[in-house]
């Protein structure tokens, strides 16, 4: 128990100190929620990282995935590395830097504003992430219930009020530069942990080949008749793991919060330095979890009493009193850097968005970034008495509507971002459509699944086909609708047109010397 108490005390001093040091870096709106647009690669790569993955992979999706595909679950981390992460990076990350600064935006709707010229898409996406977001950071909370309660005794509103105030005082004192540097600390915690925790989970059944014999001879008549399915290449259900893969990975293009760490790039080498960085990241840390709960069916757990939240806490729950230590500070590192960027986005919008063009009728700094503070504090109360109420009263309603948020905001700004950022001919109407069918849609499919066919009940399969069905629906709508102006249009993809110096390494000259 010393031991375990220890390891947070340290933690948790390292984090408030980070928020103090970087308090310098936060005294104006653009330091505060883009740390000044000069993030460096590492910081900006653990950054997505640690806020892609949260208590809620770690605990609830390795073990809920893991028990229904097997060891075949690991495709979904790798789909988040290479779909969520390197293809995020190489087909986002520059246009975005570079279109974002030009138009001068800070967040998501503030771009489609000055990419459309619409003050009604601005209010709109704000509406939209305000709506979905919001609910999801009381997710983040969900998991760590079941692995403090198995290593301290006591009550898990205790450990959702300490998380919550520490993570308010670092990103109200030392805004995205804090949250970016603890980020960075986090992700080590997070690279580390998960290599020996994997490590001695195996060991428990005879290490990686022990473990997928054992695997191998785990049956499930419910699930599937065929023999060591659950060790399998693409396990008992290949569509519903690949639309897993599709929501986890592609969803990240889409997300507000994933989006605007893009905005921060300091320059073209870091992205090139973060693209291979947050690979790697994401490679160790969502295969490692996915890869870990596929054999979750080798302990003692009953899901139908306990839920798939109780199969990774029952992996960990032999082991040694420093690896349960890790394991606490691992998930409390991912959930508290989760929650720092998606109320950082949250306030930011708000302020920004909404309260800043409706109700204040001059642009006042230091307003607005007192505003912006005050909203960060705000959500995380809010965040925290969701979390409670939840986990007090067992309210299902606002666990569904957590789950159905990424696929909302996923399918809702996806489309529209990517083909704004590449395409000339996208319009303001399928902007909107858009916006409908990703958040219509995951709605309808919250408060009346029997509309939907049985492959599309599910949350994740549902968004997914939100998401796909943005890519369909935005070029389509654009083609039949007005076009955009075209002087408009051509001074916003006038940035790409700016000519830079780089070293003869990085470019061939055209002249022979």
């Amino acid at each position: 128990m010393l031991v375990k108490i220890l390891m947070l005390v340290v933690f948790f001093a390292v984090t408030i100190t980070i928020g103090i040091v970087c308090r310098k870096r936060s005294s104006d709106v653009n330091g505060f929620v883009l740390g000044g647009r000069g993030v460096g690669p590492w910081l900006t790569a653990f950054a997505y990282g640690t806020s892609y993955f949260s208590a809620v992979i770690f605990v609830g999706y390795a073990g809920q995935f893991g028990w229904r595909f097997g060891v075949a679950s690991t495709w979904i981390g790798l789909g988040n590395a290479f779909i969520g992460s390197l293809l995020a990076w190489t087909i986002l990350g520059r246009r975005t830097r570079i279109m974002s600064q030009h138009l001068d935006s800070a967040t998501m709707p503030q771009f489609f504003e000055r990419r459309f010229d619409s003050k009604g898409l601005k209010l709109i996406s704000s509406v939209i992430i305000f709506i979905f977001l919001v609910p999801y950071t009381a997710s983040l909370y969900n998991g760590l219930s079941r692995l403090f309660s198995m290593a301290f005794n006591i009550d898990y509103t205790v450990l959702i009020v300490v998380m919550a105030a520490l993570t308010a005082v670092y990103v109200i004192v030392g805004g995205y530069m804090a949250a970016a540097v603890n980020d960075f600390i986090q992700g080590i915690i997070m690279l580390a942990g998960i290599v020996m925790i994997i490590a001695a989970v195996l060991k428990i059944n005879g290490g990686f080949t022990g473990s997928l014999a054992a695997l191998a001879g785990v049956t499930d008549e419910s699930v599937s008749t065929v023999p060591g399915v659950f060790a399998s290449f693409f396990g008992p259900d290949p569509a519903g793991l690949l639309s897993v893969v599709i929501l986890t990975s592609l969803g990240t293009w889409g997300l507000p919060q994933m989006v605007q760490k893009f905005y921060a790039i300091k320059s073209e080498n870091d992205i090139r330095k973060g693209t291979v960085i947050s690979t790697v990241f994401a490679v160790v840390v969502a295969g490692g979890c996915y890869f870990l709960g596929g054999f979750g069916r080798l302990f003692n757990v009953d899901v139908k009493t306990e839920g798939y939240d109780a199969v990774v806490p029952a992996m960990l729950s032999n082991l040694s009193p420093w690896l349960i230590g890790i394991t606490l500070i691992l998930v409390l590192a991912a959930s508290m850097s989760t929650l720092s960027s998606l109320v950082l986005t949250s306030a930011s919008t708000l302020t920004l968005d909404f309260i800043d063009p409706v109700l204040m009728k001059k642009k006042d700094e230091k307003k607005n970034l007192l505003i912006i503070r005050a909203f960060v504090a705000v959500f995380i109360i809010i965040s925290a008495v969701i979390a409670i109420v939840q986990y007090k009263h067992k309210v299902t309603f606002i666990a569904q509507l957590m789950g159905l948020s990424w696929g909302a905001l996923a399918g809702s700004f996806l489309a529209p971002f990517l083909y704004s950022l590449y395409w000339k001919g996208v319009t303001k109407a399928s902007c909107v459509v858009s916006f409908a069918w990703g958040s219509g849609i995951m709605l309808l499919n919250m408060f009346a699944p029997s509309v939907f066919p049985e492959f599309l009940k599910s949350p994740v399969a549902c968004g997914a086909f939100a998401m796909v069905g943005g890519l369909i629906l935005v070029p389509l709508v654009s083609l039949i609708t007005k076009k955009p102006d075209k002087e408009l249009v051509a001074d916003v993809f006038s940035c790409y047109e700016n000519k830079v110096l780089v070293p003869v390494t990085e470019a061939l000259s055209n002249t022979s010397e």
